[in-house]
């Protein structure tokens, strides 16, 4: 890569908006450095930036340096940075969202064309690695859909399979066993929707949760379907799910096919849901990678090591003899 040295000065001087850019003991400069592969040297309002993603690392000191009339918490960093390092792929007529957070939007093209295409069909999926939002942008699609009156529930649900772990016997009626396996359903919903309204819609019957065996013979009108970790659903179940789906039905379906928890030897329903129904028309099927991560900037390069593995010993996983998508658990596990 070629190195290149850049030099960058913010006049006049506004010392408290350069204490918020840099944070405290400059960790702020620091999570810069660490995103784009870039040395931040700094002089009072004098930066200097060494690296072949330099000019990257100086969009983001302006982009976060007119924010920073305000404090700048850890979290506003990461999420910037990776908005930063997709601005000249991002459409701008990026889809907009009704929900308690007013500044939820797509943060990278393939987030908003996710968005668009839920918008723009009547079931979407959304498949890739931990961290790229599929489950909290589908929540809060079912949340926009639900304030705007398009649907008349939400119903979350997915198939009840250990990751890689026997959890046992789980005591209690059918929602406190099933609550352990839809908790980031259910923490997406309170931060969409606030605690208390969440848990009147509860009441109401507005949202619903059930477990995706409990959805056999039923037909879904006016509701807005979520179908989490569906890389744990057999061929036969991703079936008997779609074809749940009745009028005024929207539905979004999420997995990550590099975290199969089924026995050996079974095939993913989602895996095989990607390649019958790739060409048909009214589904949507957005594929994320590393670069859509919006977590902590290590989960993107936790993601491409485990990639690079995989790629480099092209074993296939154990969980889809077929196209080497499978789990992750040990044999022992079994």
């Amino acid at each position: 890569m070629t190195k290149t040295l850049l030099e960058l000065s913010f006049e006049p001087t506004d010392n408290m908006r350069l204490a918020r850019l840099c944070g405290a003991l400059d960790e702020n400069l620091r999570q810069i450095e660490n995103a784009f592969d870039i040395t931040i040297a700094r002089r009072g309002a004098h930066f200097t930036l060494h690296g072949g993603n330099a000019r990257r690392g100086e969009v983001a000191l302006r982009h976060f340096y007119a924010r920073a009339d305000r404090d700048l918490p850890r979290e506003d960093i990461q999420l910037g940075l990776v908005e930063v390092a997709s601005r000249d792929e991002a459409p701008a007529d990026a889809p907009m969202l009704v929900t308690r957070r007013s500044e939820l939007h797509g943060r990278t093209p393939r987030q908003i064309d996710y968005l668009r295409n839920i918008q723009e069909h009547d079931i979407a999926f959304g498949i890739g690695p931990a961290g790229t939002g599929k489950t909290y942008l589908a929540v809060a699609s079912a949340v926009d859909a639900f304030e705007r009156d398009l649907v008349e529930r939400i119903i979350l649900t997915r198939p009840a399979v250990e990751a890689g772990e026997r959890l046992g016997f789980l005591p209690g009626d059918l929602a406190q066993k099933v609550d352990p396996y839809l908790r980031p359903l259910y923490d997406a919903l309170y931060d969409l929707m606030g605690f208390d309204r969440v848990g009147k819609l509860f009441e109401r019957g507005a949202i619903e949760v059930a477990p995706l065996a409990f959805m056999r013979g039923r037909t879904l009108n006016n509701a807005f379907i979520i179908l989490d970790e569906a890389q744990n659903t057999t061929p036969e179940q991703m079936k008997m799910f779609l074809t749940r789906i009745g009028f005024g039905a929207k539905v979004v379906v999420t997995g990550d096919l590099t975290q199969i928890d089924l026995p050996r030897g079974n095939r993913s329903g989602l895996a095989e849901a990607r390649e019958v129904l790739g060409r048909v028309r009214g589904l949507a099927f957005t594929e994320f990678g590393k670069e859509d991560v919006v977590r902590h900037p290590l989960v993107a390069r936790i993601v491409e090591a485990y990639d690079k593995k995989r790629d480099a010993s092209k074993t296939p996983i154990h969980g889809d003899k077929d196209t080497g998508e499978g789990n992750d658990h040990d044999e022992a596990d079994e």
